[in-house]
């Protein structure tokens, strides 16, 4: 068999999460029907992590194997550009697919990626073309304190407060590198780079920082949240229509 990274991008609203689950529909769902319909045999793909229902991806990997020819003993090769064209015509408008590309069986779309980056977008007046796509959030905000919580982020390893509990991690542990709000046409839009995340990770941190924005608690207090490790302590997460994954980084990849 031959292994292949998909890359794709995908709006979440009408989904529910990337993963296959039952009676849901999922973008995973409808990938692999479109891939098992073009390839014309099962295929079952694994993504570079979860996203959870209503979040959105403008960047997202994920592998897939084609079996080899059963007459021949051979893989096919695959014109990229047509099988592009072909998949994205079998998918719902809201999922596209951006390329193609042959990797060594080894490659792994999840365990492979050294970095991931989100954004979440937060306006403050009602926008029809928002909806569904940025988080309305009806009041004030102290940005610099915020930015300055988000520095904090970059001093500590492990993130169990911000982790939604019972998963099947094995360490709770991230390095994050980068962590800032930046404010863009009367929006706000927050981006952070690590080398991993644990599941509701951004969300959770979006919610907790937003407690500092209303000066509900200090800086002080955020550190104490995080080295508590405890998911109580943290703020509520918020909205996921607000989360998009923005980058997924291989070392193999360009």
């Amino acid at each position: 068999m031959q292994r292949y990274f998909i890359e794709l991008s995908y709006n979440g609203t009408s989904y529910h999460g990337w993963q296959v689950q039952p009676n849901a529909v999922t973008v995973q769902e409808c990938l692999d029907k479109a891939l098992s319909t073009y390839f014309r045999q099962p295929i079952i793909t694994l993504g570079c992590g979860r996203t959870d229902a209503g979040v959105h991806a403008t960047q997202f990997y994920a592998h897939f194997d084609i079996v080899q020819d059963n007459e021949t003993n051979e893989v096919k090769p695959l014109n990229f550009e047509r099988s592009v064209t072909g998949i994205n015509s079998l998918l719902p408008y809201q999922i596209s697919v951006k390329r193609i590309f042959e990797v060594e069986n080894t490659a792994h779309a999840r365990f492979g990626a050294t970095e991931r980056a989100y954004h979440y977008h937060i306006h403050f007046h009602k926008d029809p073309f928002k909806l569904d796509r940025s988080w309305l959030y009806k009041g004030d905000l102290d940005v610099a304190a915020m930015n300055e919580a988000a520095e904090i982020l970059l001093e500590h390893t492990d993130f169990s407060c911000f982790s939604k509990s019972n998963t099947q991690t094995f360490t709770n542990n991230c390095k994050i590198t980068e962590a800032h709000f930046q404010i863009k046409d009367e929006s706000l839009l927050f981006t952070i780079r690590a080398d991993r995340f644990l599941r509701n990770m951004v969300r959770a941190i979006v919610g907790t920082l937003v407690r500092i924005g209303k000066n509900e608690i200090n800086l002080e207090q955020f550190k104490e949240i995080i080295e508590s490790k405890d998911r109580s302590n943290a703020g509520q997460s918020v909205p996921a229509c607000g989360l998009y994954l923005v980058s997924v980084i291989y070392p193999f990849v360009k």
